[in-house]
């Protein structure tokens, strides 16, 4: 199959708008298009990046929380995660999220693929990484504002709770199905 050669997006100038807090900034982009065309105050909106781990444990449990978030309806499943700081590779984000949120650490990491939020308007890329043979090494030290509950699931407990839609953010949900594909291909691997 041959690939056809795509054009891209020029970014000519760019203007900050809102620079709220180290959390959020709005800029206006003036982008060209391949065919020439100016669109002359194109959206941008840039959130720190985020590395979000799935820990499971060495005897086979995941690792979560159940709680709230100002923007949820209600209660959301969650695994752990946070905003990289400047500075910080995804990875070694990972490790502190999952020390400081949980208590646990891991010799183990499975990349599981960087992914942004929305390919027009750039928001933020989420890391995604799975922990594997996780162990407790010390007491959660979290600064978050949400009132949580740290959960051990079993592996069917985890995947009803995908089906049934209570990981409520997208990253969240894709970071458990990615771990669940991943067991199951190296799973199947170790039968052929």
């Amino acid at each position: 199959m041959s690939k056809k050669e795509l054009r891209v997006w020029e970014t000519v100038s760019r203007k900050t708008i809102l620079n709220h807090n180290k959390f959020l900034t709005v800029e206006s982009h003036t982008v060209k298009l391949p065919d020439g065309q100016i669109i002359p105050d194109w959206p941008w909106i840039v959130i720190p990046s985020a590395a979000i781990v799935l820990a499971v444990t060495e005897d086979n449990k995941f690792l979560c929380f159940r709680q709230t978030k100002y923007a949820i309806e209600g209660t959301s499943l969650a695994p752990v995660g946070g905003m990289l700081e400047p500075d910080e590779t995804p990875l070694n984000a990972a490790k502190r999220e999952l020390l400081e949120e949980m208590g646990y650490e891991s010799s183990n990491w499975v990349n599981l693929g960087s992914h942004i939020l929305d390919p027009n308007r750039g928001i933020a890329t989420m890391h995604l990484f799975l922990a594997l043979n996780s162990k407790r090494v010390a007491e959660p030290d979290s600064d978050d504002l949400e009132d949580q509950e740290m959960l051990l699931l079993s592996r069917t407990e985890i995947e009803s709770a995908l089906k049934d839609g209570e990981f409520k953010i997208l990253a969240w949900s894709a970071v458990v199905a990615l771990t669940l594909n991943y067991l199951s291909n190296l799973e199947n691997s170790k039968t052929i």
